[in-house]
């Protein structure tokens, strides 16, 4: 699990500086968030002590995609709303890394942190593998959808490795939070109400679902895939997340103007 953190962690970062580079050549304005690098690091042993944009303290997550990615019948871009995969993780705030040292310690609350991480990597990876297939039909420029669908395709490749990992959660049965009092439960996913053939974990390849219309039979696809509010939506869920919690108003503001900015653009005619 190391390596794959390592790894994911180096595409990102490479794909931070080439875009940069990228709308440098162009002319345009680079994107720095340097100036929102505010908020703590983890004090256990071995965090870096650096300021930082995200927080991984405090997430409330999303885990639609579990069950999204193995329905046959239901798909967002049709307005259809999925269950949660771990419902207890989408309420309250968890921490996904430890926050101190009083964290690293064996037992269940232990393996709920690795647990929440695990789901964690997965839920951020299916929004960029839906986010660049929604923003590349905005493009007219065919270098840079040619760099949307090079960069998307390796967020695809991050979200099966994580959707696998997060496959090999062991169940947690009522983890209380020594801090905050807040429980989760990592369910055996493998069983009821879950469970079954299309809901078995080592499934990391889209069910086949409707797409288009569904008058068509049903498509192996990413979903979702509509691109109206892509990057609005992309930023609110991220928020929803708790990945911003601390940040500054100045910070949101120059988020969600890159986002509407994002949003705006319109595919022309050639």
């Amino acid at each position: 699990m190391n390596q794959y953190i390592h790894d994911n962690t180096e595409d990102e970062l490479s794909h931070e500086l080439f875009i940069n580079a990228y709308l440098v050549s162009k002319g345009a304005e680079p994107v720095n968030l340097d100036r929102f690098r505010t908020l703590p690091s983890s004090k256990a042993t071995g965090a870096q002590q650096i300021g930082r944009l995200t927080n991984l303290m405090q997430l409330t997550v999303d885990t639609t995609w579990f069950t999204r990615y193995r329905s046959r019948t239901q798909n967002p871009d049709f307005g259809d709303m999925l269950p949660q995969a771990i419902p207890t993780l989408a309420v309250g705030q968890h921490p996904a890394i430890p926050r101190t040292d009083d964290d690293v310690q064996p037992g269940d609350f232990l393996q709920a942190i690795g647990n929440t991480a695990g789901f964690h990597f997965a839920t951020i990876e299916q929004g960029g593998s839906s986010l660049y297939p929604q923003l590349a039909q905005r493009v007219t420029n065919p270098e840079v959808l040619r760099i949307l669908l090079a960069i998307g395709g390796t967020e695809i490749m991050h979200f099966q490795t994580w959707s696998d990992k997060a496959g090999n959660a062991p169940p947690v049965s009522n983890a209380i939070d020594p801090v905050t009092g807040v429980s989760v439960t990592f369910p055996d996913l493998n069983s009821p109400p879950l469970g079954g053939e299309d809901f078995q974990t080592n499934l990391i390849m889209p069910e086949p679902t409707v797409f288009l219309n569904k008058k068509f039979p049903p498509c192996s696809i990413i979903r979702p895939t509509k691109t109206r509010g892509a990057a609005r939506g992309a930023l609110k869920a991220l928020t929803a997340d708790g990945l911003f919690i601390g940040q500054s108003k100045a910070f949101f503001r120059f988020m969600e103007t890159l986002a509407i900015e994002a949003d705006l653009a319109q595919r022309e005619n050639f």
